[in-house]
């Protein structure tokens, strides 16, 4: 096989991961209104259906990128495959939310297992040339933008034609295709001798729980509720133990050292605040759509086009771009489009023509898929190779954590229906330029090309 056909091979089938898995952080959302229906669900409910997959994801994804380091890539790889096409076909056949939430929570264990395993195996293949890596790197993030934001485009097809259980059933050949091919992938032995560190798995994943729970639940129980303030103290402690053991034991889940690096710290700080406010809106925008706007499933699936248009066009060009002039005025571009596009969502009404809703639909991915490629190049780069699934699986910990945050939080603001979901529109933006506009002047002074 020559080179270019091996690129193209290597970039197709990881890229596969991360379709199936960025698909189902936002097709399911246009079902959520057929789900309500199915189960008789209250928002808090769809909620966890929506974060139970997204915190199984941040959760588990640190000890995935060390089981890839430790065990090889390729082998996590298949095995995060197989979990999530098995979990797809549980949440199908799903007879109540609460086993509903319980296969999501599966498939959110397939998909931390396949995305640092994944990006390994590209950073592995391709680290001894940065060009190619950063290309590469572009085009894996740009097939999994693509599936993010066409996510509710293809779920509103879907159930025109059936019913939202064959949303989950489509990722089904999609893993099996992902199995298969991924045999053709050289086979690299990890020479890691590192042991795997479960008292910091069970302290991360204690405190993120926590924290999401409490979130979740917050609006419902409010804040004096013991389960609510303890729920948040128990967090804490949970971290703060959680970053005793990573000083303490001889081979860290998460390596603090990663820390010293100022770039590293910006890179993850722009993921978190990207993740946060585009999983929030899409999960508030898919309310807003077909509860406010009262667009059936197909035309507000359809009224996310322009998100995918706007993802796939700023990931196809964001290697050239790294590669003339570095990462950081790609990053810095993309934020402040990222930002000005959620300036557009100002003018949601009750009666908003589509026609205005279109520029920040466009704006806002491309923004995001401008920043994203520059982001993980510049994570991968500044660590050794030995550690690349560690450290993209910090990166996507972060980012599904803040997304998983983004939904919970901005979710509770919409409780309610009509005037609920507006006012959380607005609000949403105001944090999402807020959050932006800081991360954009921390760039500017301090990270690096």
């Amino acid at each position: 096989m020559d080179h270019e056909n091996s690129f193209g091979w290597t970039v197709a089938i990881t890229s596969l991961a991360f379709v199936v898995a960025q698909l189902d952080v936002s097709i399911v959302n246009i079902a959520l209104p057929q789900i309500a229906l199915t189960y008789k669900a209250n928002v808090s409910t769809l909620q966890w259906v929506i974060d139970a997959y997204t915190l199984a994801f941040a959760v588990l994804m640190l000890s995935a990128g060390n089981l890839s380091d430790l065990l090889g890539a390729k082998r996590i790889f298949q095995l995060g495959m197989f979990i999530f096409g098995i979990a797809s076909v549980g949440c199908g056949f799903a007879t109540t939310s609460t086993v509903l939430i319980g296969f999501r929570v599966l498939q959110g264990i397939g998909a931390a297992t396949m995305i640092p395993s994944s990006l390994a195996i590209l950073n592995q293949t391709f680290a001894h040339d940065p060009p190619k890596r950063a290309r590469a790197v572009g085009l894996w993030t740009a097939a999994g933008s693509a599936a993010i934001a066409a996510g509710p485009v293809v779920g509103g097809l879907i159930m025109q034609i059936s019913d939202w259980r064959f949303i989950f059933y489509v990722n089904v050949p999609l893993c099996l295709a992902g199995i298969l091919l991924s045999f053709r992938l050289p086979k690299r032995s990890s020479s890691s001798k590192k042991s795997f560190d479960i008292p910091g798995q069970v302290t991360w994943m204690l405190s993120v729980t926590a924290l999401i729970a409490v979130i979740i639940e917050w609006p419902k129980l409010g804040f004096k509720d013991p389960l609510i303030f303890g729920g948040l103290l128990f967090s804490a402690v949970m971290l703060v133990v959680f970053l005793m053991l990573e000083k303490k034991v001889k081979f860290p889940m998460l390596p603090l050292h990663l820390f010293q690096s100022a770039n590293f710290n910006l890179l993850l700080s722009v993921g978190a605040v990207l993740n946060g406010a585009y999983y929030g809106t899409i999960f508030i925008l898919s309310l807003y759509l077909q509860n406010v706007l009262h667009y059936p499933s197909l035309s507000a699936g359809l009224a996310f086009l322009p998100l995918t248009a706007g993802f796939v066009i700023s990931n196809l060009l964001s290697g050239r771009i790294i590669n003339k002039f570095g990462i950081r005025r790609p990053i810095l571009i993309g934020l402040a489009m990222f930002a000005i596009g959620f300036c557009g969502l100002f003018i949601t009404k009750t009666d908003t023509p589509y026609w205005q809703l279109f520029v920040p639909f466009l704006v806002i991915p491309m923004g995001m898929g401008l920043a994203v490629p520059s982001m993980t190049t510049g994570i991968l780069a500044s660590v050794d190779k030995s550690l690349s699934g560690t450290a993209s699986a910090a990166l996507n910990t972060v980012r599904q954590t803040a997304g998983a945050i983004g939904v919970a939080s901005f979710g509770a603001m919409a409780v309610g229906g009509g005037n609920a979901i507006l006012h959380a529109i607005t609000v949403t933006a105001v944090i999402a330029i807020t959050f932006t506009f800081i991360v954009l002047c921390l760039c500017f002074k301090y990270l690096e090309a």
